[in-house]
Order: C-alpha cells, then structure tokens, then sequence
C-alpha cells in the first residue's frame, strides 16, 4: 500500500522536475554507496574538451554533496520552485521549460569556464528561484519565521543565510546573474519598445516535449504559494 501511495504521488510530479530530481538523488545515492566518486562527476574544461568526458557537462549539475543538512535544502528549494514553474508559468509548456533549461545550464557553463567552481547545481537552483520570484513579485514570503518579506528578495535572502553557513556566495551570485538573464530576454526586454522575443525554443523541442491537449482535470500545485515549510512559505498579498 505505502509503495503503490509514493508511486503514484510519484507520477504526479511534473516529467522535468521528476527527471532531474530524481537524476539528482540517485546521483547522491551513487556516491554515497561508493559506486562513483566525486571526482567523477565535477566540473573540469580541460577533462571535458581534451579528454572528451562529456558528461561532466551534466553530472556536475546533479551532485550536491553528501547527505546531510546542506543536501536536504538544495532539494528541497530545488524540487519546490522547480515545480511550481513546471505548474505555473510554463504549465502545458515544457518545450519551453527544457529550454530554459538548456539556456540556463549553457550560460552557466559558460560562466564556469572563468570561475573556480566545480559543481553548478546549487546555482542552477538559485536560478528557478530567481526566475519564480520575478514572476511572483507580489507573494510575500516566510522564512525560518523569522523574515518577512516579499518573493523578489528571496534568491538575495538564500545568498545570506548561504553566507552564514560559510559557504561561497559566487555560486548564489551566478545563479541570480543567469537567472535574471533568462528573466529580462524572456518576460522584460519582448515587452520594451522596439524589443523583440530573443530567446526563441526550437520546434524540435516542441515536437518532443508539447503534448496537443491538456488535461482539464489536472490540478496543479498553486504557483503563488511555496508550501508549508516555514523556511519558504508565501502568501499572496492581498489574498
């Protein structure tokens, strides 16, 4: 009964945010079990490009670190916003929700090449959040219950308590860079006058990904509020 209940809440999870959850845990399972190692997995350009280990492209966007407080929030953020985009704003668009993600990682990439770091998930994350909280300027978020606030400030409240966790807040800080990239091509500069719509997805993408009909009976996870954890619950303002 417990299996057949988390299969089909399991299911119920949107195809991308389940795809790279999933690819995420199970990658952190792997090094856990000692199947892999990190070094396996982290980003390096010169075993990328002369040694031809091109899946450190991916990989080093699906390791975390090991098990423990640090992992457990990444995942948590990750599986929250990257679901309610997937719910939301791109609802019945996932050829434009893997296109963002494309764009994002290939930016990100990019950007890897000049800074030292090794493993972009946790910006990746920062960057569905960045994006989220644009789009949901007025929902007014809790966090831990000690700050109120509302979402745009959220990517810029995780790089501080990030800083006091001692950790780098160059990983925070490129993940606000891309996303607010992603943002300003995608939903301000189309609407400036004289701008236009840059990012474009590709119809392979839409063939792929886009189904023609969507399920009137689907009942999405509500976009505007984060949930019930105290360190990111929103409320809209005025509802």
């Amino acid at each position: 009964m417990a299996y057949q209940t988390f299969r089909q809440e399991y299911l119920q999870v949107p195809p991308v945010t389940r795809a790279y959850t999933t690819a995420c845990v199970l990658t952190t399972a792997a090094v856990q079990l000692e199947l892999i190692t990190p070094f396996q997995l982290y980003f390096n350009p010169e075993l990328i490009f002369k040694h031809f280990q091109i899946w450190r492209l991916i990989t080093n966007y699906l390791f975390f670190g090991p098990v423990g407080f640090n992992f457990l929030f990444n995942m948590i953020f990750l599986y929250r916003y990257c679901r309610m985009l997937e719910e939301g704003s791109f609802r019945g668009r996932t050829a434009d929700f893997v296109f963002m993600f494309l764009f994002g990682g290939l930016l990100m990439t990019l950007c890897g090449l000049f800074v030292n770091l090794v493993f972009l998930g946790q910006a990746f994350t920062i960057m569905l959040v960045y994006v989220w909280s644009r789009r949901n300027p007025y929902v007014r978020m809790n966090f831990f219950g000690l700050l109120i606030f509302q979402a745009p400030f959220l990517p810029w409240v995780l790089m501080g308590f990030s800083l006091l966790l001692g950790n780098s807040i160059i990983v925070d800080l490129l993940g606000i860079a891309v996303g607010h990239t992603y943002f300003f091509l995608e939903d301000v500069f189309p609407n400036q006058p004289g701008g236009e719509r840059l990012l474009r997805t590709p119809s392979v993408l839409k063939a792929i990904f886009d189904t023609p009909e969507d399920d009137p009976n689907y009942n999405p996870l509500p976009e505007e509020r984060p949930g019930g954890f105290a360190w990111g619950e929103g409320q809209r303002l005025g509802g």
